[in-house]
C-alpha cells in the first residue's frame, strides 16, 4: 500500500470479528509503533495484549471500576463495560510510561506514546486488519490501572481493538484542509 494512500484513507473499523492479527502481523504492528517520533529515544510506552478469556476478565474489571468510580450504575452501563473488550478478538492496551528526564518533558513522552498507538492503527490498515481506538472514563480509572498491573509512572492512553473487518471499511471523510491551516504573520 502506498504511504500517502494509507495516511489519506485510514478509517476506524468498529465492527470486528475473528480472526485476530496473527503473529507475523503483530510483529509488523508493534515494529511500526517503535518508529514513532521519540525525542531522547526513551520509548515511553508499552503494550498489553488481551485476547481469549482474558477479554471477559477485562470486561469484569471495567464493570467493577464503573461501580467503584461512579457509584451505583444501571445495568445497561454495566453491560456495556463488561462487553466492551468482546467487541474484537484482540485488544491492545497502550500504556504511556512517563519518566523524569532533563530534556524530554512528560507531555512530549505522552505524545510519543500516542504516536506509537497511531502507528499501530496505520500498520493495521495497511495490512487489511480492522482497528479502532477507544478510551473513555474507565481508561483512566485507578482500579483499571491497578488491575492491568501499571506502575505509578504509567497510564492507559488507548484500548486498540483489532480484528477482521466484519464489513468493508467505509470511505474516509475528506474535510477541506483550509479549515485547519492558517498562516501566522508574526
Amino acid at each position: 500500500m502506498e504511504a500517502l494512500d494509507l495516511m489519506l484513507n485510514r478509517v476506524s473499523v468498529p465492527r470486528l470479528v475473528e480472526p485476530a492479527p496473527d503473529a507475523a502481523q503483530r510483529e509488523i504492528l508493534f515494529s511500526a509503533a517503535l518508529r514513532a517520533p521519540d525525542h531522547g529515544q526513551l520509548r515511553p510506552y508499552r503494550f498489553l495484549t488481551v485476547e481469549g478469556d482474558a477479554r471477559q476478565r477485562m470486561g469484569d474489571m471495567l464493570a467493577q471500576a464503573l461501580v467503584e468510580g461512579a457509584g451505583p450504575a444501571d445495568e445497561k452501563a454495566l453491560d456495556k463495560a463488561r462487553l466492551g473488550p468482546l467487541r474484537a478478538p484482540l485488544v491492545v492496551v497502550v500504556i504511556a510510561k512517563l519518566q523524569d528526564h532533563y530534556k524530554v518533558p512528560k507531555k512530549e513522552q505522552l505524545i510519543t506514546a500516542g504516536c506509537a498507538a497511531h502507528s499501530v492503527l496505520l500498520a493495521a490498515y495497511a495490512l487489511g486488519v480492522g482497528a479502532v481506538w477507544r478510551t473513555g472514563e474507565l481508561s483512566y480509572s485507578p482500579l483499571v490501572a491497578k488491575g492491568l498491573g501499571l506502575a505509578a509512572d504509567e497510564e492507559v492512553i488507548a484500548f486498540l481493538y483489532l480484528g477482521t473487518p466484519q464489513n468493508p471499511p467505509r470511505e474516509a471523510a475528506k474535510p477541506d484542509v483550509v479549515d485547519f491551516v492558517s498562516q501566522w504573520q508574526g
